[in-house]
């Protein structure tokens, strides 16, 4: 394979000096972890959709949450879902929420263990507009910082989290990586960042479509856990931010008895370097953000890959086309903490000399599965991951079926499914 030299892009969250995407034109093979099989008989898998009760929408990320534990869950990005409660749990109720809609309490004695279709109804009550003006739009987004100390957990938690990152050429996945970790989440005021321990993790990558460029991702599941704008505001909202972005308040919204305003920032027309745009899903009684999505304008596509793009080789230029991002958090006991995130980057080589230019797309998401607070012991770390880690060089092996065992997972989309199911075949 001819080396036209090294493409890095940094930044899948740009302003993390920490999270980067690398391009480079070198082969790096990784050997497996290996771990005892699960036993099966302990737990119970429940598996389903998610879906609008009149229109049959797919409710996608949905959260679920099973009552009495700190086991939770999402639905994918089409709306299934899939998880695993251990027998002595099994008389216990599902909690399934999502934005804007009724909660729904099922007892897990009522679900199958495939084929679930759960209906969620929306809220069929008029909210109203809301008229506010940018003054008090603006103090709202203060009171939310503010109060950070109040709504968010100052335990330093353990949490069991699944992360999946992909890679795709136009339909082709070249790399497919999945890990459970362990995530010592630190306090939401304290400045020490959250560190990660691998657990058991697979990956397979097909350098015979790259071309001439192997495309990996640096940062791993630490590129989800900054994500986490209430941990780590400053990624996005400085402390100048009102100078930056004209926030406004939409219409009202609700999740169950939960009221939510709706506040929609974007950059002042006057900032020239390119800035986020998105929504902030906020409980109007503590003033916790619950949800956030937001994507990184990307108008000035030279600006925008100057953000990303830490070296190239020659005759190539790249920028991102599309970069949108999704953080959820779960409350428990008046504390908010986190739950669900996601960044989804499409990126176009364009190169000089050929007549085709190359679109990327990649994604990373993470979502906690359980959780508990930490006890004072010293915690043994045997597989603590670096910051810029490379999860595709860290785990391998896609063959067997039943490789994540007992261990709550994300239910893949369909066309991480079919990739997986041509692994193991070709394996």
């Amino acid at each position: 394979m001819k080396n036209p030299g090294y493409l890095n892009i940094k930044g899948f969250l740009t302003g993390s000096k920490l999270v980067m995407i690398v391009l480079f034109s070198v082969n790096i093979f990784s050997s497996s972890l290996v771990f005892g099989q699960s036993d099966t008989s302990s737990f119970t898998q429940y598996k389903g959709i998610i879906l609008d009760s009149k229109s049959k929408k797919e409710l996608a990320f949905a959260t679920l949450s099973v009552l009495g534990t700190n086991i939770s869950g999402v639905s994918n990005s089409e709306g299934e879902f899939s998880i695993k409660v251990p027998r002595q749990n099994s008389n216990a109720d599902l909690m399934v929420s999502y934005l804007g809609y009724k909660n729904k309490l099922i007892s897990l004695k009522d679900l199958k263990p495939e084929n679930n279709q759960i209906l969620l109804e929306s809220f069929n009550i008029a909210l109203g507009e809301v008229v506010v003006s940018t003054n008090d739009a603006e103090k709202l987004f203060n009171q939310v910082i503010s109060r950070i100390e109040q709504n968010y957990s100052n335990d330093h938690n353990l949490m069991t989290g699944f992360y999946r990152e992909t890679i795709r050429k136009r339909r082709n996945y070249l790399s497919l990586s999945e890990s459970v970790v362990e995530i010592q989440k630190q306090p939401y005021m304290s400045n020490v960042d959250d560190f990660i321990e691998l657990f058991k993790g697979r990956k397979n990558t097909d350098y015979t479509k790259l071309d001439t460029l192997t495309f990996k991702l640096q940062g791993g599941p630490y590129t989800t856990m900054f994500l986490d704008i209430m941990k780590y505001p400053g990624l996005i909202f400085t402390d100048d931010a009102l100078k930056i972005y004209n926030f406004s308040l939409e219409n009202n919204t609700q999740i169950d008895d939960r009221k939510v305003y709706v506040l929609a920032f974007k950059q002042k027309p006057e900032v020239i370097a390119p800035m986020y745009y998105g929504k902030l899903f906020i409980d109007t009684e503590s003033m916790a953000i619950i949800s956030a999505t937001f994507n990184l304008n990307v108008e000035d596509k030279k600006a925008a890959g100057l953000m990303f793009t830490q070296k190239k080789p020659a005759g190539a230029e790249v920028y991102p086309l599309e970069a949108s991002y999704q953080i959820n958090y779960r409350e428990q006991n008046g504390k908010w903490i986190f739950a669900y995130s996601r960044g989804d980057i499409t990126f176009l080589v364009d190169w000089d000399k050929k007549l085709f230019n190359t679109t990327y797309e990649t994604s990373v998401e993470m979502a906690v599965t359980d959780w508990k607070k930490k006890t004072n012991e010293p915690q043994k770390l045997t597989q603590k991951l670096r910051q810029n880690v490379i999860m595709m060089d860290k785990v391998s092996n896609f063959a067997d079926p039943e490789f994540w065992g007992e261990y709550n997972i994300i239910e893949p989309e369909k066309s991480i499914e079919t990739a997986i199911k041509k692994i193991q075949r070709k394996m």
